[in-house]
Order: C-alpha cells, then structure tokens, then sequence
C-alpha cells in the first residue's frame, strides 16, 4: 500500500485501453492485438480528490447508468458515450491522453527498454509519455502558485498481466536521469520534483470513481482511432476539448500525444486522422 503522509497538491487517475500485445497486430493481422494502444488521465487538484466520487454519481444520472457498481465506457450507448465526455468536460480537471499506433512496432522488441522496464516495456514506455506532460502540468502549475514544486499522488487502474512495480522502478530510473541531466530519448523528461515513490497506488477500477473518469478518456481517444471497431465514432473524443491539457495554448503533443512520430509515420486511414487533426496534428 502507497504511504500517504507526505502532502500532495493533485492526484492524477490513470486507465488504459487497447494493449499493448506487439507480436500481431491489427489490421496488418486478422486476429492481431488491438491496433491501438491508449494510455488515459485525469488530473485534480488534491482540494477536488472527495468531489470526484460525486461527479461520477452525477455523470451516472444523467445518462441513466445507474447498473451496476461503476461506469463503464464501453458499456454505454453512443449518446451516453458522448454525453458523458461533456459533463466530464464541465468538471475542474485536466485531461491527457496518449494515443499509440502499434502497426509499426509489429513484432519489435527493445533490448535496451526491457533492460529499463521489464517484460512490459512498450506500456511503459507510453505511461513514461502521459507522465512526462502531467507531471510538467503539475511542476508549471504549482511553481507558479506556490514558488515551489508539489507532489501529485498517482493511482494506477489495475489490470491483470501488469507489474505495477516494474513500472515504478522505471519511474526511478527515469527521475535519477532527469535529475542528472541524462536521460535518453531526452526530448521531455519526467519532472521528478513533483514525485515521490511512495505517492503511487494500484487499484480496482470499480473501487475508485477517478479511475472510472480516466476510463472514458482512454476508451473514448481509442474509440476515435479506432475506425476498424465496430463502434468508431469522433465525437466523444472531441467533446472532452475544454478539459484538454494545453502547453502555450496547444493541445497536440500534450493534452492528445500520438505515437510514432512525426505522426506521418502511423501511415493513419483519413477516418484516423480526424481526431488528430482537430487536436493540432499536421500529417
């Protein structure tokens, strides 16, 4: 369990979906892994940490998905889908989201990344994205309010088939690097002032409504890109814009993160492209 006694300013919810499967991939294989994998956030200031129990109930309501013991993106209508992004768009909360194209990662395999992180190092590597834009959100923010940087506590949606611990290892190795000045792949870097290792939890999804939150952004950018699905559909995605985390005013690279990039490199159908594009993204 997450020891809590240090003070923390936010809390940043993170779920997933799609996976990270890399050995066949669709639409390249019929029976591949998901084509897409997409990493979900949600960042609150710690003051709004009880209220989002209440958004969830709200949200719950108004879209009459009151079955069962969460909400659950996929199980909602397309009307339902959409509305709930909006109301989670009215909430005071920040949203990133990283969205991965698998098909030229097919069948890859980085040595150097799994010495780092484990056999998951492909997940890893695309929760590393999300953290390197919410943990700089998190360093700006309280910099600017309080002259110094405060923690976030982070709590992971848990899923089967993941070692949560490997992550957080590589969380040290990120934050060792960062803080001297070494990291590969340098172009961000965690902005190891703002965490502490004993600031993460694991947590059922059921049992945490900022998980539940986190859901909808990850499953609604994947429902966005993902036009060989069965429900592809933009505009749940497009709804969450006025929550979308910006730097210097941009949304793309930051709020939304494709991979690979530069984007052109997804070889992206113009179906795929649409959400990117409304984002910021040139192809």
């Amino acid at each position: 369990m997450a020891d809590y006694e240090e003070p923390y300013e936010y809390v940043l919810f993170i779920d997933e979906a799609g996976d990270d499967g890399l050995k066949r991939v669709k639409p390249i294989d019929e029976n591949g892994s998901s084509e897409w994998l997409c990493i979900g956030g949600v960042l609150v200031r710690s003051g709004f940490e009880q209220e989002v129990v209440d958004w969830v109930k709200e949200i719950r309501t108004d879209i009459d998905a009151r079955q069962g013991p969460a909400l659950h993106y996929r199980n909602l209508s397309p009307t339902k889908r959409k509305r709930a992004c909006e109301l989670l768009a009215e909430k005071p909360c920040r949203l990133f989201a990283v969205a991965s194209n698998k098909k030229n990662m097919r069948g890859h395999h980085n040595s150097r990344a799994a010495k780092r992180g484990g056999k998951q190092w492909y997940y890893n590597y695309c929760v590393r994205l999300l953290m390197e834009r919410a943990t700089d959100f998190c360093w700006r923010d309280s910099s600017k309010r309080f002259g110094a940087p405060r923690y976030v506590k982070v709590i992971f949606s848990l899923r089967g088939g993941h070692s949560y611990g490997q992550t957080k290892a590589y969380w040290e190795i990120l934050k060792s690097q960062a803080a001297a000045s070494s990291t590969f792949l340098n172009k961000r870097e965690i902005r190891h002032q703002v965490l502490r290792f004993g600031l993460v939890e694991y947590l059922p999804h059921t049992s945490v409504a900022g998980l539940q939150l986190a859901d909808v952004v990850a499953s609604s950018v994947f429902q966005s890109a993902d036009v060989h699905g069965a429900r592809w559909a933009v505009e749940p995605a497009l709804a969450l814009e006025p929550r979308m985390a910006r730097e210097a005013g941009v949304i793309a690279d930051y709020g939304l993160t494709l991979q690979p990039t530069p984007p052109w490199k997804a070889n992206l159908t113009e179906d795929q492209k649409k959400v990117f594009r409304h984002y910021g993204y040139s192809f």
